[in-house]
């Protein structure tokens, strides 16, 4: 065992953590070693008593075990259909509106984020059925891509939401109080995004085209029927997840297993339930929950030994220390976290980050709940931001090579977006109450 003081701890712990994730191994396995290396060097060999009581803990955590329930809610909501028939009512409705595909795609993505609650597939999603459509029609592709990556990547904010399952146990914050504090949030982004895209294409009307009229003229009536139908069942599973935790009747594990079998039934009456379904299901819920658990298990460890040793003590005091006071703190603690953003997986800042800032929070006065969101609704700006963005990436994977869509399109297509997420934070630090009304007013 070496002798180290906890600052030099800490700058070896860093620096190990990045040169892994930079040289290109996976974030759960650069986590892990680094905190095996550092256990054994600068601890003691006990620390495999520790792994293994961190590792019971995660195994046996009950809220934990919403995070697959949610992941296989999702799956099964993109394998149902119920998709396709609500971007087709919000195309007929909004498609008479300049940047009204851009819109719809926009509120498609939010009404996706609270029924799959996992970015991988509502970015998907959005760049095979929304993405198509504005580029034959003459959208421009920064436009198109970004409403796609944007509404895409509200599917990690808007609950229920995996990033506030793991963040609320690491926090000491009730999930359920989470879910409602996002919920505002969520959609303060949409309505920002919306105006965003209104406002551009008024200044420059060639970038998207009013649709034909022959496209967007149906009977009323026939309007109203389709927007009841696809939005109802979108709606029901919502209620079914978020109304249950709101009234008190049920916790996030409980009300995750009745969005499952919610989103089973949403997709017999869709009829697209068979046994191939539910095994390509079962399967990616396996698959992605597995890569979702290496890791946790490697965070764990890491926080683990990284304040076992003092460094925590360390960057709370570097923090503290910062002028300005509690607003100093707030502002390095957001520029840290949107710079790892760019570099390093949620999972890995979430799980690393709160255990060493909650406790800052409490310490300068700032309220844990409306903290958390903060953080929470900045990691949204990591799915944006190049190099590590995880929006761009998924998005430019479902492109084909006739839509002429290269990386930089994408990258100009978000940019804006990052500035419009500092803005909602913003709003959030002028108005806490958009994010603290709500779950306030839970029933106990």
């Amino acid at each position: 065992m070496i002798d180290a003081s906890p600052q030099i701890i800490t700058v070896v712990m860093l620096v190990l953590l990045l040169a892994l994730v930079a040289s290109g191994f996976p974030l759960g396995l650069a986590l892990g070693g680094v905190a095996l290396i550092s256990g054994l060097v600068f601890w003691n060999p006990t620390i495999f008593s520790l792994f293994y009581d961190r590792l019971f803990g995660i195994t046996t955590n009950y809220t934990f075990l919403a995070v697959p329930l949610f992941i296989f809610m999702g799956i099964m909501v993109e394998r149902s259909g119920v998709s396709k028939q609500l971007f087709s009512t919000l195309y007929l409705w909004l498609g008479g509106l300049r940047g009204g595909l851009a819109v719809a795609t926009i509120w498609f993505g939010t009404v996706l984020a609270a029924t799959v609650g996992v970015i991988a597939a509502s970015v998907t999603m959005l760049g095979l059925i929304a993405l198509p459509p504005m580029l034959e029609r003459g959208y421009s592709k920064e436009l198109a891509t970004g409403a796609c990556c944007a509404g895409g990547s509200l599917g990690i904010l808007i609950p229920p939401s995996i990033m506030l399952i793991f963040y609320g146990p690491m926090a000491s914050i009730s999930v359920g109080k989470l879910f409602m504090a996002a919920f505002p949030a969520g959609l303060t982004l949409s309505l920002l995004y919306t105006v965003y895209v209104l406002v551009r294409c008024a200044l420059r009307p060639q970038e998207a085209p009013v649709l034909p009229v022959e496209e967007r003229t149906a009977p009323w009536s026939l309007k109203i029927r389709l927007l009841f139908t696809s939005l109802l069942p979108p709606v029901v599973l919502i209620l079914a997840v978020l109304g249950s935790i709101f009234a008190g009747i049920a916790a996030p594990t409980e009300a995750a297993a009745v969005g499952a079998l919610a989103s089973i039934v949403m997709a017999a009456g869709y009829r697209s339930l068979n046994f191939r379904v539910i095994k390509e299901t079962c399967f990616n819920t396996a698959h992605t929950f597995s890569m979702v658990f290496i890791v946790v298990v490697g965070a764990t460890f890491f926080t683990s030994i990284f304040l076992g040793l003092g460094c925590g003590k360390v960057v709370e005091a570097f923090v503290l220390s910062v002028p300005g006071g509690k607003w100093g703190a707030l502002l390095v603690v957001m520029f840290l976290v949107f710079i790892m953003g760019m570099f390093i997986d949620w999972i890995g800042i979430v799980l690393i980050m709160i255990p060493i800032v909650t406790p800052i929070a409490a310490t300068v006065g700032f309220d844990t709940l409306w903290f958390a969101m903060m953080i929470i609704v900045n990691l949204q700006m990591s799915f944006l931001s190049p190099p590590f963005a995880y929006a761009i990436f998924f998005l430019k994977a479902v492109t084909t090579p006739e839509q002429g869509i290269d990386s930089m399109h994408i990258i100009r297509g978000v940019v804006p977006y990052i500035g419009l997420i500092a803005i909602a934070l913003l709003l959030f630090i002028i108005f806490p109450e958009i994010i603290t009304w709500l779950p306030n007013h839970m029933i106990k």
